[in-house]
């Protein structure tokens, strides 16, 4: 039987500005397929600008399977982008993971959290007059409510801001914003261990 996944998110998981299949869920569920396994196409919730509430918005409509082999959650960058207060975050978030978990059958371990990576290193930001070190600080504070609701619940924790700062600074899409479909790559690179311990051996 085909493997399932839901990714959800914001424009980080949609891939805004990249082709379908190369966003990060869609990269890595080739990556799996490469290697044996059985994938069905990824369900994506997510749209560019949504924050933690939107999104939650929008799953309570959602047509999604009752379970899914694989469930990504990327969310936050739009919280920290309008000044969104972070216990607000702390408890919109909390209820996202729950949801995912969930949506895994209660198997938190089948659950992806990734980090919010840093837009304020684009050339977008720069032309913004953002202050880089003021949104790295900003998204580090979200990030370890990210990390440390994930790691309470058991689901896996993969941090890919030190990408978007560090391999994968330049790789984006022409807005100067968006990671690029090479970004992308290095993102599923990293995933790729957490869902390989899932989903165990290809049959």
């Amino acid at each position: 039987m085909a493997a399932s996944f839901l990714a959800l998110g914001d424009s980080y998981t949609i891939g805004e500005g990249v082709d379908v299949q190369l966003r990060w869920p869609a990269q890595l569920a080739t990556r799996l397929r490469e290697e044996g396994h059985s994938f069905d196409p990824v369900d994506v919730i997510a749209t560019t600008g949504w924050t933690t509430d939107e999104l939650a918005g929008a799953l309570q409509g959602a047509q999604l399977r009752d379970h899914y082999d694989l469930v990504s959650l990327l969310i936050g960058v739009n919280n920290q982008y309008r000044g969104r207060d972070l216990e607000n975050y702390r408890i919109e978030c909390a209820g996202l993971i729950d949801f995912a978990i969930g949506k895994a059958n209660g198997r938190a371990q089948r659950v992806m959290v990734l980090s919010i990576p840093d837009w304020g290193v684009t050339p977008f930001a720069a032309a913004q007059g953002a202050d880089a070190e003021r949104v790295a600080a900003h998204i580090d504070h979200f990030n370890a409510i990210a990390r440390e609701l994930s790691i309470a619940r058991g689901t896996a924790w993969i941090d890919v801001t030190d990408i978007s700062r560090g391999a994968g600074r330049d790789m984006l899409t022409e807005d100067g914003l968006h990671p690029s479909a090479e970004q992308y790559a290095l993102w599923a690179e990293r995933v790729l261990p957490a869902a390989r311990a899932v989903l165990g051996q290809p049959a």
